[in-house]
């Protein structure tokens, strides 16, 4: 602990009030330089030409120092174009996405890609749960959720279809971890960035040990995993050798903080059960912060905040946004060929069509399991309601709108736990550029919308953490009333909510336990 404060006081002794954020996402790099004033002063993205490549249908991979050139990449650009604002940060982090593990031998050389969290495959099973763990899972409920979970797991593939390759796996870690390892020389991970796949006691901030019931599922021995530090703690400072291949000033402190959803909700400035966080990226979450550890569902654990004392209880729809780019892809090349015509994005040109069509989209329901979820690991898509007047843009705003219904579903079970109702929503991601899906939002949920001053919301979180670790502001809420501006609202539309009330009680509702058995039917038809 002493150790720690004469860290920070050696930090502060040269604070100016800017930090250096690495966001490391799905899509792209960004590089921030970011003010107290949650100003930020200079942003550096670095698209990816290739996100991930497939081997096989629904895999993903790709390697770990793919993203650390783009992160170099983005900070050598830093350097170039604002020299003295590279000199003035006083403290940097780097968040990332969730779940996707670097696999590394026992120098800390890459083995194999990383398996990323949208990847497909899942494992046989070789490896057999005990009676006991099968007869404890069965009692709770929870066997097709364990099931879904191993299988789900990229330990379990590996050892099953790599052998070789899992016997040179000395390492199974966070892909910041890796990072962290390049840019500093050591070891370390925040306790925030393990969301995933990990055997991690999330109530305590601490590695499960290997014979721990809810542990052991995940296959991984605990001698393989990184050493934790709480967020807001220094992980290390940047190497000579490092400052100068990035650009980055040596020994400046790198810090934990944590991932880019837990980074994304402190970034919209939602700290208590009764402020959602609404992200609409690649996968969509919905997000509240509790000071105290709460499931918002049965075996879904509540994730370690990006600052200490607090949990982020979380829902996802795995395949979120991500449906939107789908439908494009599929059903409206036009608008494709005009985005690029109008040099706008093709949601920009299909969001134009959104409020010709009335809400409810005229009978229309998406339920938006295009891929797995943890609480339904068997339900598939599904869109009910058709009929010969139902145009392509009718079922764009559907899905739209099933994306809000299965969110809305999933803070219910949260609620239910929490015993708070919401005061508003806060929406970051994709979809808070458009005002139709922000209103759409505010409609279904029945309470004010929000967006931010930055769609960069990820990086504005990770900076207030550092910020706020660093002693420039002494809680999350003096951080929130310094550095977050509501630049736009969303006020529910009265008739919209009692329309959108009757169809979620009175139809989405009820279509998953109509359908559940028709769905595990249907699963025997998923690409293994």
């Amino acid at each position: 602990m002493i150790k720690y404060f004469l860290e920070v006081e050696a930090i502060m002794k040269t604070t100016k009030k800017t930090v250096l954020v690495l966001d490391c996402g799905t899509q792209s790099v960004r590089a921030s330089i970011i003010d107290s004033d949650g100003n930020i002063l200079k942003i550096i993205k670095s698209k990816y030409g290739e996100p991930y490549f497939s081997i096989n249908p629904g895999w993903c991979e790709q390697y770990p120092d793919y993203y650390l050139d783009k992160i170099f990449e983005c900070t050598k650009k830093l350097r170039s174009e604002e020299p003295e604002l590279m000199d003035n940060v006083s403290a940097m982090t780097i968040t990332c996405f969730r779940d996707s593990a670097a696999l590394l031998d026992e120098n800390f050389n890459v083995v194999r890609p990383t398996i990323l969290w949208l990847d497909q495959r899942k494992a046989r099973l070789d490896e057999k749960l005990s009676f006991i763990q099968k007869a404890a899972f069965f009692i709770v409920g929870m066997s097709d959720t364990i099931k879904y979970n191993r299988q789900r797991t990229a330990a379990h593939w590996i050892k099953e279809n790599e052998p070789e390759n899992w016997k040179k796996i000395k390492y199974y870690v966070p892909l910041t971890t890796y990072f962290n390892l390049k840019l500093t020389g050591e070891f370390k991970e925040s306790s925030s960035n393990c969301t995933g796949h990990y055997p991690l006691n999330y109530r305590k901030g601490k590695w499960y040990g290997n014979h721990a019931l809810k542990g052991s599922i995940f296959g991984i021995k605990k001698s393989k995993l990184p050493p934790l530090i709480k967020p807001g703690r220094v992980l290390g400072f940047i190497t000579p050798e490092i400052a100068e291949a990035t650009g980055i000033k040596s020994g400046l402190p790198l810090m934990a903080s944590g991932s880019d959803k837990s980074c994304e909700s402190l970034g919209n400035g939602c700290l208590d059960l009764d402020e959602l966080s609404i992200s609409y990226g690649t996968a969509c979450t919905i997000e509240v912060t509790s000071k105290k550890y709460h499931e918002p569902e049965t075996f879904l654990p509540g994730y370690i905040a990006c600052y200490q004392g607090a949990y982020n209880l979380d829902v996802q729809v795995y395949r979120g946004y991500w449906m939107l780019t789908w439908f494009a892809k599929e059903f409206a090349p036009e608008a494709i060929d005009e985005a690029a015509i109008e040099h706008m994005s093709v949601e920009e040109i299909m969001n134009k069509k959104l409020l010709e069509i009335k809400p409810g989209s005229e009978g229309l329901i998406t339920q938006p399991y295009w891929g797995p979820g943890l609480k339904r690991p068997l339900a598939k898509g599904s869109v009910i309601g058709f009929n010969d007047y139902h145009t392509k843009y009718h079922l764009y705003r559907s899905i739209i709108e099933g994306i809000a219904f299965e969110l809305r579903n999933g803070y219910d079970s949260i609620r239910k736990r929490t015993k708070k109702k919401p005061s508003y929503v806060v929406i970051s991601g994709g979809g808070a550029a458009s005002d139709a899906i922000c209103q759409i939002t505010a409609d279904i949920f029945g309470v004010e919308a929000r967006k931010v001053q930055t769609t960069e919301t990820s990086s504005l979180g990770a900076a207030m953490s550092l910020f706020i670790a660093l002693g420039e502001y002494k809680t999350p809420r003096e951080a929130k009333e310094h550095m977050i501006r509501y630049v736009k609202k969303y006020t529910p539309i009265k008739e919209n909510v009692e329309e959108y009330n009757k169809l979620y009680k009175n139809v989405y509702k009820k279509i998953y336990p109509r359908l559940s058995k028709v769905y595990r039917y249907l699963s025997n038809y998923t690409a293994k």
